[in-house]
């Protein structure tokens, strides 16, 4: 408790937003890796997901590809890559390492976004003359949003997190307070430091998740509602009581009778 105590006063602390070495300066270095980051791996993931879910070609090459990527250690490809382009080219070193972790999954909400559409509606399309250009932009890229933006919220996560690990290499972020209080045994500026981080992470995906939402098609959205609100609620199981049984005549009662 005391810990937490001191990585607050060390959060309020008037000399942390003062002076080159600000709270705020690390946390905008830790926003520029990040969403720059992001934006170049949107740049080459996009077009090369939407190009495999329209046509459906090299879609098995994509997702192996994909899942190698997400299983590479964020640390050692940082330092590899450092190491292969030059020690000299830090900052560039930790831009593709980024890039390279943040392409999986938006390419993978690129296409499965064009993928999880009914295929009757891209039938209706060219069916009253759409060219796959028109169907591409005005069906399936509106259509698959949604999945596009949950891609990108996760890359952005991944790579805010990640980001941490470039001040090892002598970058700034936020991970610089972490990195220099390992070095001295100051234990409040690392847990100030990693709220911080999460608080941002936290920020990024509340944000990605309001746009997600409103990145819904308004003719799905309340196909959706009216969905819902069409739906029988189920009955309660009453407890139905046996019925009555039908006396039965016998053949011998029946001759007596008669």
């Amino acid at each position: 408790m005391n810990l937490f105590l001191d990585a607050i006063a060390w959060l309020v602390a008037p000399e942390q937003y003062a002076g080159a070495d600000s709270l705020p300066a690390r946390i905008g270095e830790h926003l520029f890796f990040t969403f720059v980051s992001v934006l170049v791996a949107a740049l080459i993931a996009i077009p090369l997901g939407y190009l495999i879910g329209h046509t459906g070609t090299g879609r098995s090459l994509a997702i192996g590809l994909a899942g190698a990527a997400r299983a590479l250690p964020s640390f050692g490809l940082i330092l590899l890559l450092v190491l292969v382009i030059g020690v000299t080219q830090r900052p560039l070193a930790a831009f593709t390492a980024f890039v390279l972790l943040a392409i999986p999954s938006i390419l993978a909400g690129a296409y499965s976004g064009l993928e999880a559409i009914d295929r009757r509606v891209i039938d209706a399309a060219r069916a009253v003359g759409m060219t796959e250009w028109q169907i591409l932009w005005k069906v399936e890229v509106p259509l698959g949003l949604p999945l596009l933006v949950g891609g990108i919220r996760s890359a952005a996560l991944q790579v805010v997190a990640t980001v941490t690990l470039a001040a090892y290499i002598g970058l700034g972020g936020v991970g610089l307070y972490i990195i220099r209080g390992l070095a001295l045994r100051e234990f409040a500026p690392m847990l100030g430091a990693a709220i911080v981080i999460v608080a941002l992470a936290l920020a990024i995906d509340g944000a990605f998740a309001g746009l997600q939402r409103l990145l819904v098609p308004r003719g799905v959205a309340a196909g959706r509602t009216t969905i819902d609100r069409a739906r029988p609620s189920r009955p309660r199981t009453a407890a139905v009581s046996p019925a009555p049984s039908v006396p039965t005549i016998t053949k011998r009662e029946n001759n007596v009778h008669s």
